[in-house]
């Protein structure tokens, strides 16, 4: 047989392989399934299944996830429907690992959100980290024909444990990628952003997640979810204006986070003992950190992770993927669009075929070559791949733009004189964070239209002329606002909003009869709790009515204002539900009664002395 048919034979066969579907029957005729309780150093044990090829004729690396969210179905007899992070891992031909993390579901111990880490002050003997190291050792000293290779990977709080794998790291653990990970609750993921809680998150995912057990269930027997029978959120929390209320009247089967959310409404110890980032040094296994712009849950969680780790582990060997994607959309979708906006191309497919499964194959094989920038960026707007040796990259240029009273965005410093705008807001109407009935949160809201809300009072709007040309924007944004107030605390919502021409052409993604002209596209938003404005750990007052400087910090973005395009800044004091109100009183919120919520009267401020202002970096094009 001569070398062209034995290599049509291969590709062929391989081709074969690679088109047969995959799906529970493909996982049964392909894998054996054992589930093992593997005992920890402390004696407790968990729950892990694993599936191992049946093609024994080579050795295997190890992809281990650890989860709070079931290793489910259980029973040897019954599998998933794909392995690994996306189906086409299933194929690749890995000992696929499942665990439930140390009290959840079927595993033995007590359950601790977000555990913390041990150290010097806590005198504790396990945390995530040892549990991992326990369970690598179990694995590759009991497991038949692995190759002595482990990876991990995880989304969401998934994520968080695989950055805790990092700590102290088994020798054989050799690739690691943490996405999307549960970083940190009180600054910037899930139910926290800028010190604010993130009300209907919290709730509703507490109301399950947090319930107690009794002992180890599999998910046939978990608890239900919150039911709201009429199914507008908007008017629930607003008929339930309490934290403190929600709590006994919905609460009441004990949500214990949600009892540790009140006892600890500022960053104290038992925010920073777990916080993961502050013991990342000294790391050895490859790492891969992924995120999407646009993720509801922890984009903070992505970039944070990313640069603690460039921080504290100078000898790293970690990378950044960052893409136009939802919460893990990376590999729960093709990543061409989200919501109304078009990408042009499958930016999820793209990750997972030429990003995610060579990270592991060279890893954990050394199969084939793996040699991407430090970091990988999708850049909205322009809708392009860009790899930069640093992030956020180092030919990105700081610029700032000025507020003006006249509702402008210009490069030119302050006004003449010393005007000011003022506008009140009302917690009893506070500004919705999406359009329409509020049946549901929506990860859509990450990038909606915000033409529902800017023409309201309580929403000051400022925006460039049109753009003569494209202008690119990468990294975190800072806006720094002087301002006043009739209260002595407040919310800063600030938004960045990619405003269409009223001749633009393009067509929603989702409504194909629609034509985006004016569109206000939201590219990113966030949130502070003005008490916080100095330090998470110690809030203080506004002084009413006295000048005072704030600044909002924002997520990184990636994206390009084309040419013709506005860029415009939207500044409101409450994103409801999303977040939860702020009586506009300093004061702990846990503990605030209906009759404390109060109107604030607001003054900012643009005078060249008092010049509030954004700033974020640029990439010029010479």
């Amino acid at each position: 047989m001569n070398k062209f048919l034995i290599t049509s034979f291969f590709l062929l066969l391989t081709l074969l392989v690679y088109s047969q579907e995959v799906n529970e029957e493909y996982v049964k005729k392909n894998y054996s399934k054992i589930e093992k309780y593997i005992t920890m150093r402390d004696g407790v044990q968990l729950f892990t299944s694993i599936y191992i090829p049946k093609d024994q004729k080579q050795k295997y690396p190890i992809l281990l996830n650890r989860t709070p969210y079931t290793v489910a179905p259980y029973g040897e007899n019954k599998v998933k429907s794909y392995l690994g992070n996306f189906p086409e891992m299933t194929k690749a031909g890995y000992i696929f690992v499942y665990q439930d993390v140390r009290g959840k579901w079927m595993s033995e111990g007590i359950y601790e959100n977000i555990r913390p880490t041990r150290s010097k002050a806590n005198n504790q003997t396990i945390d995530e980290s040892t549990d991992t190291y326990d369970t690598i050792d179990w694995l590759v000293k009991n497991i038949q024909n692995n190759n002595g290779n482990v990876g991990i990977y995880g989304i969401s709080y998934p994520g968080f444990y695989s950055t805790a794998s990092l700590i102290e790291t088994h020798p054989a653990l050799k690739a690691v990628s943490p996405q999307a990970p549960v970083t940190d609750w009180f600054i910037g993921d899930d139910f926290h952003h800028g010190g604010a809680l993130f009300l209907m998150d919290a709730f509703r995912f507490m109301y399950t997640f947090d319930a107690p057990r009794d002992k180890p269930v599999t998910n046939e027997n978990g608890p239900t979810g919150f039911q709201l029978k009429d199914r507008d959120y908007y008017r629930f929390f607003l008929k339930n204006p309490t934290l403190s209320g929600l709590k006994s009247t919905y609460l009441g089967h004990t949500v214990k986070f949600w009892d540790d959310l009140a006892k600890h409404s500022i960053r104290d110890t038992f925010w920073t003992s777990r916080t993961i980032t502050e013991h990342l040094g000294n790391i050895k296994p490859a790492v891969m950190v992924v995120g999407g712009f646009f993720d509801a849950e922890d984009a903070y969680g992505t970039f944070e992770t990313y640069q603690q780790i460039e921080k504290k582990s100078k000898k790293n060997n970690n990378i950044l993927v960052a893409g136009p994607w939802y919460h893990g959309g990376w590999v729960r979708s093709d990543g061409d669009n989200f919501g109304d906006i078009k990408f042009g191309e499958k930016t999820g497919r793209y990750y997972r075929e030429q990003i995610e499964l060579p990270f592991f194959e060279y890893y954990l094989k050394n199969k084939g070559s793996f040699h991407p920038s430090e970091a990988t960026i999708y850049i909205t707007g322009s809708n392009q791949w860009r790899q930069f040796t640093q992030w956020p990259p180092r030919e990105a240029e700081i610029k700032t733009l000025y507020l003006t009273s006249q509702g402008g965005l210009t490069d030119h410093k302050g006004e003449t004189k010393d005007v000011q705008i003022q506008y009140t807001s009302d917690p009893e109407k506070p500004v919705p964070f999406q359009d329409g009935i509020i049946t549901d949160r929506t990860r859509e809201y990450m990038i909606a239209d915000q033409r529902f809300v800017s023409n309201r009072p309580d929403v000051v709007v400022f925006q460039t002329k049109a753009l003569e040309e494209d202008m690119t924007i990468v990294g975190p944004v800072e806006a720094n606002l002087v301002v006043s107030m009739s209260g002595t605390d407040a919310d800063f919502i600030v938004k960045v909003i990619d405003v269409y021409p009223d001749s633009s052409s393009a067509i929603s993604a989702s409504k194909e009869d629609v034509i985006m002209q004016n569109y206000q596209m939201l590219v990113r938003g966030e949130v502070l709790r003005g008490k916080f404005r100095d330090n998470y750990s110690k809030p203080i007052p506004f002084v009413p009515n006295e000048k005072t400087n704030v600044t909002v910090r924002l997520p990184d973005v990636a994206h390009t204002f084309k040419k013709g395009h506005k860029m415009m800044i939207q500044i409101q004091h409450s994103w409801f539900p999303l977040v939860d109100r702020n009586p506009n009183q300093f004061m702990d919120i846990y503990q605030a009664k209906a009759e404390d919520f109060i109107k604030n009267q607001h003054t900012l401020y643009f005078s060249k002395e008092s010049a509030s202002n954004i700033v974020f970096k640029t990439l010029i094009t010479r």
